[in-house]
């Protein structure tokens, strides 16, 4: 039987899509047949949501800290003006600015949103979808629906310590006999001679040379080049812990990076691993213009992982990336087990062949509790810091009576003390 009157409207209004009508206006409906004529309209004349059609463009990766822009095309096929409130959602750490915009695209036209996002978190930040929220001419009623624009955003690491590069490369320059200021008695390359001053190492002394001429003269070396680096990254569980405001893998991170650029300038081959039971990332063979880049890539999605690290998978890894003699740098923890229990005995293999340096980020809040005092708290607080240190201080000789060169730094200092260990090596001519 046919509806009439308020049932048929009533039995319209049933027949409208959950969710376009607000809950208060369901009894008033019921009672205002021209108010549901006119909201029924208004739905009728609202632009559609599933013909849409959207495409993305704009930045695909971006440092930590920085900014980036994605920019969302939306085109409107249809014969109806669109007025609508759209959402571009992405995850919370992205920080997108701003979260729901109005918009209006007349019909058969298109316009294009941006999306400022600042990230707060490493890795990759994926567009989920775009919600449309399409208004009649009247804004009584709406049509809504989603549509998945993917879209994914890279974020590096911030490589903070990027800001001395160029004071080690002036020292590299010193050391390559690029500047005026030649390194005396050092490296293993012979560059040139020249005329003995004091303080000369005596080792250094050119006595052919000397008996063809009046002065002493002495061979001046430059270090050398095409040496091979392996920078070994320590995800395990100690590395997820937090020394001052970053966790110890992003510091560690940092000074990688710091390090492998300075190495590709110095004409070197630097590789990367990271490992803790499995190997989780690596870069290989690639060459000095492009082995930065990768390492940022491939540290970007890196996360420390909640298990002990296979020290002796870590070193047999290490030994299969780095068949000749190398430089092995191994970014882990200073704590006393993980290294007595799992570095140590597996030591040897290493060292056998390879110069090895253990870089570690330390406590900064350690020594400030170290020099509390006043108050029976700050005491016992200088106490345990004070053990604390002592306990580092004999792992590091323990290491060091290996062979082993140890950086031990706060994370701000990590960096540039590790690039500082790497020139005294070439300077040394020990790599």
């Amino acid at each position: 039987m046919a509806l009439t009157g308020r049932t048929a409207l009533l039995a319209a209004i049933g027949s409208l899509p959950v969710g376009i009508l607000a809950p208060s206006w369901t009894g008033m409906l019921a009672v205002n047949a021209p108010l549901t004529l006119a909201i029924l309209c208004d739905y009728a004349m609202a632009a559609p949501v599933r013909t849409l059609q959207f495409t993305r463009s704009g930045d695909t990766s971006v440092r930590l800290g920085d900014g980036a822009e994605v920019h969302l095309t939306v085109t409107n096929p249809s014969r109806r003006r669109l007025r609508a409130q759209l959402r571009d959602a992405w995850p919370p750490s992205s920080a997108q600015n701003p979260g729901r915009r109005q918009l209006t695209v007349p019909a058969g036209e298109r316009r294009r949103i941006t999306t400022a996002l600042r990230p707060t978190r490493r890795g990759d930040r994926r567009a989920e979808r775009v919600t449309v929220r399409s208004f009649g001419p009247l804004g009584l009623a709406a049509r809504q629906g989603n549509h998945q624009v993917p879209w994914t955003v890279r974020v590096l690491p911030p490589f903070t310590s990027r800001k001395h590069l160029p004071s080690r490369l002036a020292r590299l320059r010193e050391l390559d006999g690029r500047t005026s200021v030649l390194t005396r008695g050092e490296g293993t390359e012979f560059d040139s001679l020249r005329e003995y001053v004091p303080g000369d190492d005596t080792r250094s002394i050119d006595w052919r040379a000397t008996a063809r001429q009046t002065a002493v003269a002495v061979r001046t070396w430059r270090p050398e080049r095409d040496r091979h680096i392996l920078v070994v990254l320590d995800t395990g569980r100690t590395s997820a812990g937090r020394v001052g405001d970053v966790p110890r893998l992003d510091a560690a991170m940092d000074a990688a990076l710091l390090l492998t650029a300075l190495a590709s300038r110095a004409g070197d081959r630097v590789d990367l691993l990271a490992y803790d039971r499995r190997l989780r990332a690596q870069v290989q063979g690639r060459s000095a213009s492009d082995v930065l880049p990768a390492v940022v890539d491939a540290l970007a999605n890196l996360e420390p992982e909640l298990v002990e690290t296979d020290a002796r998978g870590l070193a047999a890894t290490a030994l299969a990336r780095a068949p000749r003699r190398s430089l092995v740098v191994l970014l882990t923890s200073l704590d006393a087990a993980p290294v007595e229990e799992g570095l140590l005995p597996v030591l040897p293999q290493l060292t056998q062949r390879h110069t090895v340096v253990v870089a570690s980020p330390s406590d900064p809040y350690v020594a400030r509790m170290a020099g509390t005092r006043g108050t029976i708290e700050g005491v016992y607080e200088a106490a345990a810091a004070t053990q604390a240190q002592t306990q580092r201080a004999r792992t590091a000789e323990q290491l060091q009576r290996h062979g082993v060169t140890v950086v031990d730094a706060t994370p701000e200092n990590l960096a540039p003390a590790l690039a500082d260990a790497y020139l005294a090596l070439k300077a040394a001519g020990k790599l």
